[in-house]
């Protein structure tokens, strides 16, 4: 296993969840001199996402759900 393969890892709730199951990246509690461009994340799928930036990986805590089936 790579070091380099551990990116911070942000787990989020349903109302932290925005439209269609994404997030926004850089989140809130990031750092202003880490900003990049805001890029939305979907975390509808198993393991979540990473923004293609920093590396950050989003995914919906255990057991939370959308409140929304497609």
């Amino acid at each position: 296993m790579s070091n380099d393969q551990a990116k911070a890892i942000v787990e989020v709730t349903a109302k932290d969840v925005q439209g269609p199951g994404v997030v926004a990246c850089p989140n809130p509690k990031m750092p202003l001199w880490s900003n990049h461009p805001r890029v939305f994340i979907d975390v509808t799928h198993e393991g979540g996402g990473k923004c293609s930036y920093c590396g950050t990986v989003y995914k919906l805590k255990a057991g939370e759900t959308l409140g929304h089936a497609h």
